[in-house]
């Protein structure tokens, strides 16, 4: 595609975005659409919601298992950006959320990372990731598609904000030197359970992210850099490293809670509205 055309269609789908509108065309569907092309227009959405006033503040990872690379034929995850305006972080692990213009949303328990230094090399170790984020915390990220159907390819997924609508972050646990060891026998292994109105709705690990979140976080560097090798991750970033469970469709009146086994982190609970 053009630049003009990549430049209609981030113009396009951020309107979409802002409106509530469903999006029937499909970006895969266009003459010339790849992967490639998908990151030039989320780079594309990036300047122009910075335009608007709003803020990147971290990347949001998508198709963090190596099962769904085979069946897409990936080579690595897929990412978008995150903003100040769809972040938030909870009260004492508890918090409320209200989403307008919404389709067809699903809940995803995920561990967000907090950076110390950008992360500018590829093929780190997962401890090499961890020394470099401040903090962890067990968040929930809510995506939601404009795609009829949920049906859609990683480069529509990619074009559209990778399907983010928010993030809410527990309490962050400080990552401390000592505690980088335990952190790499723990992140494999930790459980969860996601409950719907204290209903168990579906167990989870950290094995379901690249086989732990730190690996994918690692992972994440390495494909930034190999796309963008001057735009890494910052100090600073927020990133929100791949759903532990399947996504759960929600919608308003969904109370749901996530509790943590294996890993130093309190359970958090969100209130949709």
């Amino acid at each position: 595609m053009e630049h003009a055309e990549v430049e209609a269609l981030a113009r396009e789908l951020l309107s979409a975005y802002h409106k509530g509108h469903a999006v029937t065309s499909l970006p895969s569907s266009r003459p010339g659409f790849d992967l490639n092309t998908a990151y030039e227009v989320e780079a594309a959405l990036k300047r122009l919601r910075e335009a608007g006033g709003t803020r990147a503040v971290g990347r949001k990872v998508g198709y963090a298992n190596k099962a769904m690379w085979r069946v897409f034929k990936l080579q690595t995850l897929v990412w978008a950006h995150m903003y100040d305006d769809t972040v938030q972080y909870s009260d004492n692990n508890s918090a409320a959320l209200t989403l307008a213009n919404s389709h067809a949303l699903k809940i995803e328990p995920e561990i967000v990372f907090g950076l110390k230094p950008p992360i500018a090399a590829e093929g780190i170790s997962a401890a090499a990731a961890l020394e470099s984020t401040e903090w962890l915390a067990m968040g929930f990220e809510i995506i939601d598609s404009p795609f009829p159907d949920w049906k859609f390819q990683p480069s529509d997924f990619v074009a559209y904000f990778g399907l983010h609508a928010a993030l809410v972050i527990g309490e962050r646990v400080p990552v401390r030197p000592d505690l980088i060891a335990t952190l790499q026998e723990e992140l494999p292994r930790f459980k969860v359970r996601l409950s719907k109105h204290g209903e168990l709705v579906e167990e989870g690990s950290g094995k379901n992210c690249l086989t732990s979140p730190a690996l994918c976080l690692a992972e994440l560097s390495s494909a930034i850099l190999r796309r963008f090798p001057n735009e890494p991750l910052r100090a600073g970033e927020i990133v929100s490293s791949g759903t532990l469970t399947a996504g759960q469709p929600t919608g308003s009146g969904d109370r749901w809670t996530v509790e943590v086994e294996g890993l130093s982190l309190p359970p958090l609970t969100l209130h949709l509205s």
